[in-house]
């Protein structure tokens, strides 16, 4: 048998009445005149299929079945109110959650202030964040597993995402600290034709990787590549033991290994870019509110 519905308003009516006792009291409260709330209750007792008052001259009390009903309702208008709410805050984007992918190099530049600032804003927002490279954040953008990419050196030829600049940087040279060049405040970036490279491997970041390489091709020379490694952190720390050497964005430097040696490097003009990424026609207003804190609180230069 299908269970009938309760009607919001005469729930409300039953609520207060039951509340007052008095059909005149509960009349004034609700803003109507008492011949409509008798019928509100009338219906909803033909619904519930029992009396819920027992109405007697000057007096006014629940049934066991009213009893029954009273919690019920409550709970009702409750969980109503409270859906209501969420969804208001959802909709406006206060709520909710919010999935970023982030490059891990980002977590020493632009991730940490960038998601600071968003939970200030909007504490109530729960952050589900993922570390991936470039390539893997563009995937996850398209099939929809994360809502907000942070990467860097974005395609050119991208046309269902939408890519803003967070920050741009320059690039240094990574040396074992026992490294002949390391002696110097600058180097030419020639002067590391004769060492091994460590890089990224190109797939993870094929921009990125080719940015890299093409310094190296203007300078004389094609980098001969001794090891790969997903993370700047492997990187460093294979630079470290001797492997070779690397160029890497500036706030590499902020990995703090004894080891290696960061040099900057002439020339000088190449900078790396940071930006955030996001799918072009998704109507989240927690993306748009990400958007705005981005440019709303951009972040400094390494």
């Amino acid at each position: 048998m299908e269970r009938p519905e309760l009607p919001l308003q005469q729930l409300h009516a039953f609520i207060v009445l039951a509340e007052e006792l008095h059909f005149g009291h509960a009349a004034a409260l609700l803003g109507i005149a008492q011949p409509p709330l008798s019928q509100q209750i009338r219906r909803l007792e033909d619904k519930v299929g029992h009396p819920l008052f027992h109405r007697e001259p000057g007096r006014v009390t629940l049934t066991p079945a009213g009893r029954e009903l009273l919690p019920a309702a409550r709970r009702a208008l409750a969980d109503l109110a409270d859906g209501l709410a969420a969804a208001r805050d959802i909709g406006s984007g206060r709520a909710g959650r919010l999935r970023i992918g982030f490059a891990a190099s980002l977590a020493l530049t632009v991730l940490p202030g960038v998601l600071r600032t968003f939970r200030e804003r909007f504490p109530a927002v729960h952050l589900d964040i993922h570390e991936m490279t470039t390539a893997p954040q563009l995937a996850a953008l398209h099939d929809k597993t994360i809502d907000i990419g942070l990467l860097r050196e974005p395609p050119a030829d991208e046309t269902q995402l939408g890519f803003k600049t967070v920050l741009t940087e320059p690039f240094v040279a990574v040396l074992p600290s026992a490294h002949p060049l390391a002696a110097q405040r600058t180097i030419r970036i020639g002067q590391l034709a004769d060492s091994p490279f460590v890089l990224l491997p190109r797939h993870v970041g094929p921009r990125l990787h080719d940015q890299i390489v093409g310094l190296c091709t203007a300078s004389g020379f094609t980098p001969r590549v001794a090891q790969h490694a997903v993370e700047w952190q492997t990187v460093c720390a294979l630079v470290e033991t001797g492997l070779g050497v690397s160029l890497a964005p500036a706030s590499i430097r902020r990995i703090r290994l004894k080891g290696i040696a960061f040099r900057g490097i002439e020339p000088s003009t190449a900078r790396t870019r940071v930006a955030v990424a996001w799918r072009k026609n998704d109507p989240s207003p927690l993306v748009a509110r990400l958007l705005a804190t981005v440019s709303q609180d951009p972040p400094k230069r390494p």
